[in-house]
């Protein structure tokens, strides 16, 4: 069923038409925005405009326990995020649990999709096939929906993008927007183990 669904997309991605993007091969940090040059697309941290990029925030409660799991979205040529934020509904540039605190930007040169707009065209896609869909924490969530609009535009010339290929490399490659931003994520998890070292201490000693 998800091979029917996923041919039906693709197919539905070759008739898209969309503005051809800039394109952007450096990023050059100023303060809190960031160019990229060779186009007009800028990351505005502020405005939560992150072009070319996935994005990540953390979910509470679950990410306090697991700091490595959290919401994803992925952003348009223009910044916009798309994430899938619940049963049947792709939220656009209010991503759901908040601001995005951890970014991965990509290089739209590594889209092969011969789609005129590949990016653009894969994301609104992707998002399209996502409002029909209902949400399932461990097997089709907020990473299916940005690997599939990976796997539409041919990101770095693979179709085999999946959520837990997607966790870590946002792991390895993501980049927190700032030092709040490292401290949002990683303090609850911090605390929850100090309380639990300290329990088990007092515990052994008692």
């Amino acid at each position: 069923i998800y091979q029917q669904s996923f041919r039906s997309v693709m197919a539905k991605a070759e008739a898209s038409w969309l503005l051809q993007p800039a394109m952007a091969t450096a990023e050059v940090e100023e303060g809190k925005m960031k160019h990229f040059n060779g186009g007009m697309e800028k990351l505005d941290v502020e405005r939560s405009r992150f072009p070319y990029c996935i994005v990540w925030t953390p979910i509470p409660v679950l990410t306090w326990l697991f700091p490595i799991i959290g919401h994803m979205g992925i952003c348009t040529s223009s910044g916009v995020i798309r994430d899938f934020a619940g049963p049947y509904f792709v939220s656009e540039d209010d991503m759901a649990f908040g601001k995005p605190v951890k970014y991965w930007k990509l290089d739209p040169g590594k889209v092969y999709s011969n789609v005129p707009n590949a990016w653009d065209a894969a994301v609104h896609d992707a998002s399209e096939e996502y409002r029909h869909r209902m949400h399932n924490l461990c097997c089709d969530n907020c990473h299916s929906h940005v690997a599939m609009a990976l796997n539409l535009m041919r990101y770095d010339n693979s179709t085999s993008w999946n959520m837990v290929k997607l966790c870590f490399l946002l792991l390895i490659y993501g980049k927190f927007i700032s030092i709040g931003a490292v401290v949002k994520t990683w303090l609850p998890f911090v605390l929850f183990v100090g309380v639990i070292l300290t329990i088990s201490l007092a515990v052994h000693l008692h």
